[in-house]
């Protein structure tokens, strides 16, 4: 049985540099020129490498969006890939300046390793992906299973947690990146993997036949991701926070990556125009110029575009908006005004 004290210990661990204020990112960022941005090692629809090498996903873009607001170039990004065991030790040792990868907020991280959490983008939960050839309907019936885990995740208490609360028994297979596990268990090394349930729909996506495959009903944990920055450093948090609430604002207000420079020359509403920087100084509170949010949303579209485009239905990721859509369709995407 995992146990949760050991986890704690070894995300401390895993972070050098937790205490003591992380001043001037910002300013580091301008100097050099690039956003170091910590993604995944490679998982489809959020962060990977397409055909082509370039850095894709709905994480990927993210970073793209802040690069824009801060450097006016959504390309000047350097992308580090990191596994679950590495992405915080990457942040705190300054090789990275902020994470985007689906990372959990949990009160640990937050509290006690010190990380800062800019806020959620994608709501989330942990599932279970088994062969429908095995015939299980429910992860209930998963007793004496072999599961693929990733280290160094809130997956593994959460599998412990939910196998000790049904009084059942596994086996863990203990993997470092989402790519191992779906080599283990492709290769049937492991009866069922258990990761995040967009996870689970990107991973099955790159299946030869992902029709064969089942993601159990269950939804065992929450799982709040989002950017992560060092904590101790308010000008660089309030930055990136900014940036990802105007993605979402963007949404909210039908700003488009198509509409953008037209709504910011005819603004059809006091809401757009301090947004996009028409009116008002809020970019100047930042440290960044009036058209930051503006360069953002055009850089890769707003919250909409950017989930449709990357994990959406039409994609083959083929995740629906759900808790993930605007608050005003009923979902949990909020921006908190900008004025």
């Amino acid at each position: 049985m995992l146990k949760r004290a050991s986890f704690a210990a070894a995300a401390i661990a895993a972070v050098s540099i937790a205490s003591g204020a992380q001043a001037a990112t910002l300013d580091d960022v301008k100097a050099r020129g690039t956003l170091h941005c910590i993604v995944n090692t490679g998982l489809p629809g959020f962060s990977y490498t397409d055909a082509s090498g370039r850095w894709s996903g709905f994480d990927a873009d993210m970073c793209r969006s802040v690069a824009a607001a801060v450097l006016g170039d959504s390309e000047k990004v350097k992308y580090i890939p990191a596994t679950g065991k590495t992405r915080f030790t990457l942040l705190n040792s300054k090789e990275g300046d902020v994470i985007f990868r689906n990372t959990t907020w949990t009160f640990v991280r937050d509290v006690d390793v010190k990380l800062t959490f800019i806020g959620t983008t994608y709501y989330d939960g942990q599932g279970f992906i088994i062969r429908k050839s095995k015939g299980v309907k429910s992860a209930k019936e998963l007793d004496g299973a072999t599961v693929c885990i990733q280290t160094g995740t809130t997956t593994e208490l959460n599998l412990a947690d939910y196998f000790r609360a049904n009084n059942m028994k596994y086996e863990p297979v203990p993997i470092e990146s989402n790519e191992e596990a779906r080599k283990n268990y492709l290769a049937d090394r492991c009866d069922v993997y258990t990761t995040d349930r967009s996870g689970l729909a990107a991973t099955r996506a790159t299946f030869d036949k992902p029709g064969d495959h089942t993601i159990l009903p269950e939804v065992v944990s929450k799982e709040p991701l989002g950017p992560v920055v060092r904590h101790g450093d308010n000008q660089w948090e309030d930055v990136v926070r900014w940036t990802v609430f105007a993605l979402m604002a963007a949404e909210e207000l039908g700003v488009t990556a198509a509409n953008a420079d037209e709504m910011a020359k005819n603004p059809p509403n006091p809401n757009v125009a301090r947004l996009l920087g028409a009116e008002g100084a809020l970019g100047e509170m930042l440290g960044l110029d009036k058209d930051f949010a503006l360069r953002a949303i055009k850089a890769q579209g707003n919250y909409a575009e950017i989930f449709n485009k990357n994990i959406g239905p039409d994609t083959p990721i083929g995740l629906e908006r759900g808790l993930n859509a605007s608050y005003k369709d009923g979902g949990l995407i909020y921006s908190p005004p900008f004025r």
